[in-house]
């Protein structure tokens, strides 16, 4: 309240110059004695201790305060002339105050704060809250300026050159201003220039661009002090649409190219004329928008009108429909409606007349008009009508149009009110009542409401309100209210009926109720429908009457009486409840009596106070006290109804009012609920008591109960939180009290601390929800704030915990409930009760305590009979297999009879292919184009295999509320991911620990890869340090160096891999991608010309030991005609297929010849096709796999093949969408889809091609039929044999032949794709920078190791490239190609790609007779492939050294093409996953690194885990 003067002499002698500033915030709290304060760092660097404030004494009348949650008030001292200003305040601790102890930290950056149980570090500025330079030096902050360029709120010493002139504002007028000329164009108007006026900019020398948001950038151009700019090019202009308006609002912002950075920027607008499609609109807009009047259209350039007098620029030049008087129609009467206007154009030639548009009821009218001249037009003679007769009269739009649609404007929003006479007019009182402009009259004769000439005989029967006969006869009386009343009189009669007369004067002297006189009231009167009257006072002889009126005269005709009769009543009081009440009044109070609902008006008075009427019945009157003035006192009971004042003595007691002295306990839980007692004076004397709590400007009340005078009990209300962000602190209602009846002050409890804790919370059992337990076990409910944190410690809370419906005993600790378990068994739900809550954590199921449950004897039981069945049959089994083996020796002989023959014609055949089938597939696949994929996909199917929508492709998915935080979090951590320190230590840490799996390694590779494929010269960095880590580790562990990088065990071997996917993509493109594509395709080529076995996968063409089938198949080859199902006209497509194909293979092959040159994610899939074979007899017919055609023998279902169907050569089929139902052209039936589809899903087989013998089980019997499928080979039929059956092992082993006609056939594409890899020049195209550079590495650490053995130099770099990347593209073309990979051509690429990797090999494999198939059929290959290889190495190690500078450009090149194909964000989520995990190990190795330290890497990453964490 005093202002505080600083001692004079603050430094010791030293004048002090300038204003009193603080460096930092001088924090005020009170301590239990005079204030000493901490010290004060001034722009002078000196030091002031003031040892004692007197002026300021605890709790005296100086006292400052603050609130209990601890607020750190920042003050500057340098502000008015009155005194310090609070600039911020900022919540430091949870809870308690806050302590006098404090200390700046050594470089005055932050200042520690303490209470009782925290210490908080308060940064000494936050200016990097505000956003604009308003807020920022409106904060009043002093250490907050803004830093022009960068367009951020900073201290003065962190902006960059912050002393030169107008780059850093520290005052609010020197904030930056722009305007811009013209400040809107038309979005028809291209490159215009635009000349932006700038105030307090800082030289621009740097340059300066201007953009329109996302629309457009370009360079601008600096004059002086204004910019000149571009407006965007046609195509960048924004679209503006009819919803939007005429205009679009976009930010013209500049942006320093010093600093990248958009430092100014103003409201720029693109308007657009020709949304207008009404010349008002248009000439009212606030653009330069002109209207074209013959053309109806609005356009911002003038020249465009064809008629220079079309031009309109004024809203009073424009056509348009002037005011009109009320226009009224009749319905089904035919009449001409004429209109008003100014300026109405004549229509040119060509151009249609007028028309008006009545739009009734939703239905569109038009009816033709004529223009009489420029300003005025009618529409001709016509009826309208509308529905219903609800509706007594109906305004209708009506629109003017010329030339079909040109619309006359119709400012004045002018209406056509169609009327029915007859609606809602059912008597001759409402008739005549109606509007006089409608002309409706009464028509005696049909006795309705209707126009003069639609009545029969008008003269006579006809009734209107101008004429001589304008009055209704026959009034009639239809209902009386009240129908009782004092005999004083007093009481308003209302009396509703029908022609009661048309004004008040035909009814103003002609009223009796029972005989008695009843004034009739002007407010009261409804002409025709309702009169209310006063009655006078009646004579003790009359009782009861009917009302009788006269209608203007007492004539027969003109009178009426009521069927009710009106009753005199006596009116008497008894008795009053309650008697007494508070003096603020509310008191219900109710009064018994006799007839006290008759008459119309009560009043109530107590003494000189009104009691409000509330309600009454023939036995009592409610109403509610109001306050007294009289003070406490007994006062009268007066009642009135209308004259009538009831005699009785009746006393009603004003009482003092309640107060309330003490309640307890003083708290309660955010959900309420919890008993309070509470204690005070006169409670008794309230009906109806309750308790409130407000927060958050929200009420919530609950009930109490009254036990006494003094002691009532309630139930705390609840706060009103938000369930979704209930804190864990404590809160205080803003206003807290109790509502009874009307006494105002003890709405608000000022001397209470009423306090709420956070609501208990319960965790559920386990995540199944069952709790398992034995009899007599106790139940433990664990969770928190199970009891309130209330000071003194003896809070306690009311719980209930059901089992069932069982109670059981409690005890309660500050985590868990323990709950005695009733003596039940069986499972039952738990339920826990306290305050408003209720949880359930569960169910528990309590065992009972047998020795052997009966599951468990019946089990045993079982078991026991199991074995002994399993015994016998294995006895039986035993005798039958010896029988067996006898005939198989007599089967051998006759199979070797026929081997001789069967050798020679299959050696024949497959000479024959072989010469034949090169030719044929080199000309087959000329001129398909390759189907790359992008180099996201591709990467994506390298770093992450068998994931298609991983999260570094989506944008990172936070919670609103943390989003900001997390973002922060996560940008820090792509710093510390760009330090090499950190990230060295990140993944040596990582790959140290027992949990971090192989999967693990490589998806922390692939994740580090994608956060910095922007900075691949850094990345590459890292990767060389990890692997001279690698050979280090290898060396010293005594591993022979051979098996350096052979498996991926660590994170840089991984990283290796992507970092060749990454700087390899061009070249698979460019070069090697065409040798691998045409070798794919040969591959499925030569496999589909002979059958191939559609469930188990295999194939008569085969590289592959494993997928041949080893028996002789009898098959055709077919050509069949398929109509073009893009274009049914087009000629019909021939496509090869092999009549033992399934239909599902020949749907395949004719997507494979329709769509040759479509990527296979863009084709129709063949289960979702049909295939359609048109007979020549015009039928149609459906084949399916499956169908009521399919032949079953033996327990063995075949597939159902085009052989099945006997269809012929040259047939005719159509691929349509698959049908709901199959149809069948044939037998005509309906088939059933299930089994088919069933069956596709099975061939559609999309898994790892490497777990192909996991498909067996398709194979299996079907669970509802029992029944097995197949197709060319039974899957007994080989594979299964026992081994002595040799007779079927040599028969199959004759087949092996046609492995060598496969490979010869394929050769040449081999040796393609071989010699391309293996070779330094490409057709023009020089060698990857990176396999140079790579190799040069390893060649220096084997230098480095006085490694000198060439094998080992050889291995080394076959690991790394070839088997590392290369086998991986061979195996996997679905990697680099849109292309699906069937079993079959999996298995044979699988062969070339060991054959591939025994070519970098430097080892010599044995060959015998007991080889692999795959060893010996290249065998002869292999060493001239080695040959090559070697060669390769020598030619790249001969290379000249690319130079680190070179490889740099090279690297920043490629980042600079993929900058953005991956979401940083998200990946850096992924790789901060681990770092939640293994936190603690992380930050200890950064702890015990010296250059981590030095670089405070810890203390960053521990700032990272605490914007992260969810709990900040």
């Amino acid at each position: 309240e005093e202002p505080i003067t600083p001692p004079e002499s603050p430094c010791r002698g030293e004048a002090m110059a300038g204003a009193f500033r603080l460096a930092s915030p001088l924090v005020v709290w009170l301590a239990k004695g005079p204030i000493a304060f901490g010290y004060w760092r001034m722009e002078r660097f000196c030091e002031i201790k003031w040892q004692q404030i007197q002026n300021i004494k605890p709790n005296g009348r100086h006292s400052c305060s603050l609130s209990p949650f601890a607020l750190a008030l920042q003050i500057r001292v340098d502000g008015p002339t009155n005194g310090a200003l609070e600039y911020e305040i900022v919540q430091v601790v949870d809870t308690g105050p806050i302590l006098r102890d404090m200390v700046f930290s050594v470089d005055h950056e932050h200042l520690y704060i303490m209470s009782e149980k925290q210490l908080a570090r308060v940064p000494v500025e936050s200016c990097g809250q505000y956003k604009t330079c308003s807020t920022c030096l409106g904060s009043g902050d002093p250490h907050c300026g803004w830093c022009v360029l960068h367009n951020t709120c900073t201290r003065k010493e962190q902006c960059e050159r912050s002393s030169e002139p107008r780059r850093f504002a520290s005052e609010m007028k020197q904030c930056v201003r722009l305007t811009v000329h013209p400040n809107n164009i038309s979005v028809s108007q291209y490159n215009v220039l635009l000349v932006l006026e700038t105030y307090n900019v800082p030289e621009l020398s740097a340059g300066v661009n201007c953009t329109f948001e996302d629309l457009s950038e370009m360079d601008g151009l600096v004059v002086g002090n204004q910019i000149q700019c571009i407006s965007p090019a046609a195509k960048e202009v924004p679209q503006i649409i009819m919803e939007n308006g005429d205009h679009h609002i976009v930010q013209l912002q500049l942006k320093s190219k010093e600093t990248g950075m958009t430092f100014a920027s103003t409201s720029f607008v693109f308007y657009n004329c020709s949304v207008h499609n009404s010349c008002l609109s248009c000439v009212e807009s606030p653009y330069r928008c002109h209207w074209c009047k013959y053309r109806h259209v609005c356009t911002h350039d003038p020249r465009s009108c064809s008629f220079q007098e079309g031009r309109v620029k004024l809203p009073e030049d424009c056509p348009q429909l002037l005011q009109a008087d009320k226009i009224l129609v009749p319905v089904e009467v035919i009449k001409p409606i004429t209109l008003k206007a100014k300026n109405l154009p004549q229509p040119q030639s060509g151009q249609r007349g007028y028309e008006c548009i009545l739009n009734i009821q939703g239905n569109e009218q038009r009816v033709p008009a004529l223009r009489f001249n420029s300003s005025s037009v009618q529409c001709q003679n016509t009826s309208y009508s509308y529905e219903g007769m609800e509706i007594n009269s109906l305004p209708v739009e009506l629109t003017v149009v010329w030339n079909g649609n040109f619309n006359i404007d119709n400012p004045a929003q002018n209406k056509v009110h169609l009327y029915k006479c007859g609606a809602m007019r059912d008597s001759c009182g409402l008739c005549l009542k109606a509007d006089p402009d409608f002309e409706c009259g009464w028509c005696e004769g049909q006795n309705q409401c209707t126009l003069k000439h639609h009545c029969p005989i008008p003269e006579n029967q006809w009734l209107e309100l101008s004429g001589t006969k304008g009055k209704c006869t026959n009034p009639r009386i239809t209902d009386i209210i009240p129908v009782t009343g004092p005999r004083e009189g007093g009481t308003k009669v209302t009396i509703r009926g029908e022609n009661l007369g048309l004004e008040f004067r035909d009814i103003a002297s002609h009223v009796k109720v029972a005989g008695v006189e009843c004034k009739p009231l002007v407010e009261g009167y409804i002409p025709a429908e309702q009169i209310v009257c006063e009655m006078g006072e009646a004579k003790p002889s009359q009782h009861a009457g009917f009302v009788e009126i006269c209608v203007a005269e007492c004539k027969p005709e003109f009178m009426a009486r009521s069927s009710q009769l009106y009753y005199f009543m006596t009116l008497t009081l008894s008795d009053l409840k309650p008697k007494r009440g508070p003096v603020s009044g509310g008191t219900q109070v109710t009064i018994t009596g006799t007839n006290l609902n008759a008459g119309s008006n009560v009043v109530v008075t107590f003494g000189r106070q009104p009691c409000l009427f509330y309600r009454r019945s023939t036995k009592y009157i409610v109403c509610n006290t109001t306050a007294s003035d009289d003070g406490f006192d007994k006062v009268k009971v007066s009642v009135r109804v209308d004259k009538a004042k009831i005699h009785q003595e009746l006393q009603f007691e004003y009482i003092e009012d309640p107060t309330i002295l003490r309640i307890e306990p003083e708290w309660s839980i955010i959900s309420g609920n919890t008993p309070i007692a509470v204690w005070g004076t006169h409670l008794d004397l309230i009906q109806n008591p309750q308790i409130r709590a407000k927060h958050g400007g929200k009420e919530h009340v609950n009930i109490c109960e009254v036990q006494n005078a003094t002691e009532m009990t309630c139930q705390a209300p609840a706060l009103a939180m938000d369930p979704n962000h209930q804190s864990e602190l404590t809160e205080r209602p803003e206003e807290f009290g109790f509502i009874l009846d009307n006494v105002q002050s003890l709405l608000m409890l000022n001397k209470t601390n009423f306090t709420y804790y956070p609501n208990p919370v319960f965790e559920a059992f386990n995540p199944s929800g069952i709790l398992e337990l034995k009899p007599g076990t106790p139940i433990i409910l664990k969770g928190k704030n199970l009891i309130p944190p209330v000071t003194g410690g003896n809070a306690k809370l009311n719980y209930t915990v059901l089992i069932g419906e069982k109670p059981c005993v409690v005890t309660v600790s500050d985590v868990q409930l323990l709950c005695e378990s009733p003596n039940l068994i069986g499972r039952h739900k738990v339920m826990a009760r306290v305050g408003g809550l209720e949880f359930s954590p569960g169910m528990v199921y309590i065992s009972p305590d047998s020795l052997l449950s009966l599951p468990a004897i019946v089990s045993i039981t079982v078991a026991g009979g199991l074995l002994i069945i399993f015994i016998v049959a294995v006895l039986i089994a035993y005798k039958r297999k010896s029988r067996e083996s006898d005939l198989t020796l007599k089967r051998l002989q006759m199979q070797m009879d026929n081997l001789e023959s069967r050798v020679a014609l299959e050696c024949k055949e497959a000479f024959a292919e072989l010469q034949t089938d090169i030719h044929e597939l080199t000309s087959d696949l000329d001129g398909a184009g390759i189907p790359f994929l992008d180099y996201r996909t591709y990467t994506m199917r390298v770093l992450f295999p068998g994931i298609e929508d991983h999260p570094v492709l989506r944008d990172l998915e936070v919670p609103g509320y943390r989003q900001e935080r997390v973002e922060k979090g996560l940008k820090l951590f792509a710093q510390l991911i760009n330090n090499k320190v950190f990230l060295l230590s990140f993944i040596r840490t990582l790959e140290s620990q027992r949990s971090f799996s192989m999967r693990d390694r490589g998806n922390v590779a692939s994740l580090i890869m994608t956060v910095l494929q922007s900075k691949l010269e850094y990345a590459t960095d890292v990767l060389k340090q990890l692997l001279a880590d690698l050979i280090d580790k290898n060396l010293e562990s005594k591993n022979h160096p051979k098996l350096l990088l052979r498996r991926t065990e660590s994170v840089a071997e991984k990283m290796l891999t992507n970092w060749f996917t990454f700087l390899l993509y061009k070249f698979l493109k460019e070069c090697a991608g065409e040798p691998l594509f045409s070798l794919f395709c040969a591959i499925k080529q030569q496999m589909e010309k002979g059958p191939i076995d559609s469930i188990t996968g295999e194939a008569r063409y085969s590289l592959s030991e494993d997928k041949l089938i080893r028996q002789q198949i009898d098959y055709k080859t077919l050509v069949l005609s398929c109509v073009n199902p893009d274009n049914v006209n087009s000629p019909e497509i021939p496509v090869k297929i092999l009549n033992c194909d399934t239909i599902t293979q020949v749907k395949e092959k004719i997507l494979d010849a329709i769509f040759k040159n479509v990527p296979c994610s863009h084709r129709p899939k063949a289960a979702d096709m049909d295939l359609e074979w048109r007979q020549t007899s015009g039928a149609r017919m459906i084949l399916q796999d499956e169908d009521i055609t399919t032949k079953i023998e033996n327990d063995w279902k075949r597939l159902n093949t085009l052989a099945h169907y006997q269809v012929p050569d040259g047939s005719v089929v159509a691929l349509v969408s698959k049908q709901v139902t199959a149809y069948n052209a044939v037998n005509n039936s309906t088939v059933s889809r299930t089994s088919a589809s069933k069956y596709e899903n099975m061939i559609r087989y999309t898994g790892s091609p490497d777990s192909l013998r996991s498909r067996t089980p398709m194979i299996t019997p079907d669970l509802e039929s029992g029944v097995k499928m197949w197709h060319l080979v039974k899957n007994h039929e080989h594979g299964d044999q026992k081994e002595g059956d040799r007779g079927s092992k040599m028969v199959s082993e004759i087949y092996l032949t046609r492995l060598l006609a496969t490979k010869g056939t394929l050769q040449k594409f081999v040796d393609d794709l071989f010699e391309t890899i293996f070779s330094t020049a490409h057709r023009g195209s020089a060698l990857p920078l990176a396999i140079k550079y790579m190799f040069d590495f390893l060649d220096e650490q084997a230098d480095k190791h006085n490694i000198h053995d060439p094998h080992v130099r050889h291995t080394w770099k076959s690991n790394c490239l070839p088997l590392r990347f290369w086998v991986n593209m061979i195996k996997n073309p679905q990697f680099v190609f849109d292309i699906h990979k069937n079993s079959i051509t999996d298995a044979c690429l699988s062969v070339v790609a060991q054959t591939f990797m025994d070519s970098c090999s430097t080892s010599e494999h044995r060959l015998g007779k007991d080889s692999p198939s795959n060893k010996l059929l290249y065998a002869k290959d292999i060493p001239s492939y080695k040959n090559w290889v070697e060669r390769y190495y020598s030619d790249i190690g001969k290379m000249p050294a690319i130079s680190d500078q070179d490889m740099n450009a090279y690297l920043a090149e490629q980042s600079r093409m993929h900058m953005n194909e991956f979401n940083t964000m998200s990946a850096l989520s992924e790789i901060y996953s681990y770092v939640g995990k293994y936190s603690e190990e992380i930050l200890g190795a950064l702890d015990q690194d010296d250059q981590a330290g030095k670089q405070k890497l810890a203390y960053k990453l521990e700032q990272v885990i605490t914007l992260m964490s969810i709990d900040s």
